[in-house]
């Protein structure tokens, strides 16, 4: 028995040992681990400060772009209206050039009706000078040819004119003229 407790104790001592070595190796793991742990945590705090950061960047990037894009939306929303405003006025020079070219075709086509006009009165007036220039060469020709007859003396007056009462009549033609 004192055999038995010796081995007991001898037995206990090394189980004691063991777990006093097993108990260090488990503390030594759980520091190793709790230390891989921290290094991890304080590496997971970094990458979640630098997200952080990027994350305050991006917002700030973002609100500068939608502040830019405002700014962009009433640039393009005055260039539209400027656009407009062109179009419309450009349209209403248009109608006014489109009236005006109205206008002188009318001024053209009733110049041209006016000369025309013009033209044929002209025409008449020279129809009507030639036929009183033709008559003025006939009443030459008859008074050379009376004058003849004077001057060789044989023929008398009474001769030249067969008629008793000889009357000239010039009919003159009615013109208007509207300048």
């Amino acid at each position: 028995r004192r055999d038995l407790a010796a081995a007991l104790r001898e037995l206990r001592a090394q189980y004691e040992a063991l777990a006093a070595r097993n108990l260090q190796a488990a503390e030594d793991w759980y520091r190793a681990r709790c230390a891989r742990l921290h290094e991890r945590a304080a590496r997971s705090q970094e990458a979640v400060r630098a997200s952080r950061r990027e994350a305050g960047e991006c917002r700030r990037q973002l609100q500068a772009r939608l502040a830019e894009m405002e700014s962009l939306r009433g640039a393009h929303q005055s260039l539209e209206r400027q656009l407009q405003e062109l179009e419309e006025r450009h349209s209403a020079e248009a109608a006014g050039l489109q009236d005006t070219i109205g206008q002188l075709e009318d001024d053209l086509r009733n110049t041209k009706n006016e000369m025309a006009r013009h033209l044929r009165e002209y025409q008449d007036l020279l129809n009507v000078k030639m036929a009183l220039d033709i008559e003025i060469a006939a009443y030459r020709k008859l008074l050379e040819g009376e004058e003849t007859l004077f001057s060789t003396g044989s023929v008398g007056l009474s001769a030249l004119n067969p008629l008793p009462n000889p009357t000239y009549s010039f009919q003159s033609r009615g013109f208007s003229s509207s300048t």
